[in-house]
């Protein structure tokens, strides 16, 4: 049977009950137990969306591997759609798998969710080694995969409820950018494992997470915690469906996070179909722009918390722009430096947008609370409305951007499997797009002085003072 702690009092660890009264903003809650719980929460979680990101683009390593030597001779355009599949599952999956957090509880839905990785890896790890298996075989076990896409929304929106507004920017940077370096390390796997046992043993890949999947899920059933600030209201998704908002953060999040992650499946496709490189020369290069990307994904947040995310996402999807520019001169010119430096270098813009994008969704909300408090309004209802709506935003733009990442690699797909053979025709489609989400960002959150940064606190400390006084 379930215990219940009130958030008054540290609750005891791995209880497997459910904290009540967590609230972040109150100031000296936070400083006497909220934050330690917060952080450790935080950890975990980010350790357990690491490992599902890396068994969400297994697949973009499994490919590298697949020759004729193995017996798994697939073209070009059938490689690039093994690994969309993945991504349109994940896609399809975060929203279930954010409602699954505010349904079942931050600690009980992080220990489901990782254990069920552990199918996708076997399988994997069964199937990739024998030659001859059909594509549609190898497209279901890359569809399962797609499961750990899933994991980063609900780990988004379990530890958005745990910090106060002021630290979002940080908090979800972190969170996300320790996720998405997943796609980098297992990259980086797969190329010590190229290296040391050759381009016939992808099954070695599979091998390591096993026991890592094993471990997330024992620390999050044993130390995390479930909270009822993460509980959802009734009609939330249809009220959150309803804000336009909602659909203009997730189109500027299709360009970011989008982008991030259909790059990071198909960086090794394109520099193999555009360099005529090896396995081991793609797989030298392709963890840089993943892990540079993730590790910008924090600094977004951060710029976020001090110009505001608008601002920094204006400029950034400005520098995407330019960086695809660039690399439209790196293929014109057959230049590998500047074509890998570009697209470096769209990677971290990537990351940094990211963290401005979602900075920007609970920020929006928040102003929205203060207009409502501000018309005479309920601050306590204006504040819980406000962040119960950024939860459930954050998994409605985790999805739609995710499909970001389709678009990325059916869009390589067909410039790679055209006339020319090279991608030019997908830099050129990027590029428009980039330009079309600077219009959007300009023309929705900063003219007319939109570019204030929205915060909570007035909101926050009214709606404590009005508790106080009931």
């Amino acid at each position: 049977m379930e215990t219940t702690t009130t958030a008054s009092a540290t609750p005891p660890t791995g209880n497997g009950g459910w904290i009540t009264g967590w609230d972040p903003e109150d100031e000296e809650f936070w400083e006497r137990s909220g934050k330690r719980i917060a952080r450790r929460n935080l950890w975990l979680s980010l350790f357990s969306e690491h490992v599902g990101f890396s068994v969400w683009s297994i697949w973009s390593v499994m490919v590298l591997f697949m020759s004729p030597e193995i017996g798994l001779g697939f073209t070009a355009g059938e490689k690039f759609l093994l690994v969309t599949i993945p991504s349109l599952v994940g896609a399809l999956l975060r929203i279930p798998y954010s409602y699954g957090v505010t349904r079942f509880g931050g600690r009980n839905w992080t220990v489901f969710s990782t254990s069920l990785l552990l199918i996708p890896t076997v399988l994997t790890a069964v199937f990739v080694m024998r030659p001859g298996t059909p594509l549609w075989v190898f497209l279901l076990i890359g569809a399962l995969t797609g499961v750990g896409g899933g994991n980063f929304a609900s780990s988004m929106t379990n530890i958005t409820n745990f910090f106060p507004q002021r630290h979002q920017g940080w908090a979800l940077g972190l969170n996300a950018g320790g996720g998405n370096i997943g796609v980098a390390v297992i990259q980086l796997v797969g190329l010590l494992v190229i290296a040391t046992a050759g381009s016939t043993s992808p099954v070695h890949v599979a091998a390591v997470y096993l026991p890592l999947i094993v471990v997330a899920a024992l620390l999050a059933a044993l130390r995390m915690d479930n909270i009822d600030a993460v509980r959802r209201a009734p009609g939330m998704l249809a009220e959150a469906v309803r804000r336009r908002h909602t659909w203009w953060l997730s189109f500027l999040y299709i360009g970011t996070f989008g982008s991030f992650i259909g790059y990071s499946f198909a960086f090794g496709l394109v520099l193999k179909s555009e360099f005529d490189f090896t396995a081991l020369q793609a797989a030298g290069y392709t963890f840089i722009g993943p892990l540079l990307g993730s590790l910008a994904r924090p600094v977004g947040g951060r710029l976020s918390d001090r110009w505001g995310g608008a601002r920094v996402t204006f400029w950034n999807f400005l520098g995407m722009a330019a960086g695809t520019g660039l690399l439209l001169v790196a293929s014109a010119q057959n230049s590998f430096p500047l074509y890998l430096a570009s697209f470096i270098a769209l990677f971290i813009l990537t990351g940094i947008g990211n963290g401005s994008v979602y900075t920007m969704i609970p920020a929006v909300f928040a102003r929205q609370a203060e207009n409502a408090v501000a018309s005479g309004g309920s601050a306590v209802e204006a504040t819980a409305l406000a962040r119960k709506l950024s939860g459930t935003v954050m998994g409605i733009a985790g999805a739609v951007g995710c499909l970001g990442g389709v678009f990325i690699n059916l869009t390589f797909r067909v410039s790679f499997g055209g006339a020319a053979a090279n991608g030019d025709t997908a830099l050129t489609t990027f590029l428009v797009f980039y330009l079309v989400c600077v219009i959007a960002t300009w023309a929705i959150y900063l003219r007319r002085g939109r570019a204030r940064v929205p915060v909570a606190e007035r909101a926050a400390v009214a709606a404590h003072k009005e508790a106080a006084d009931v």
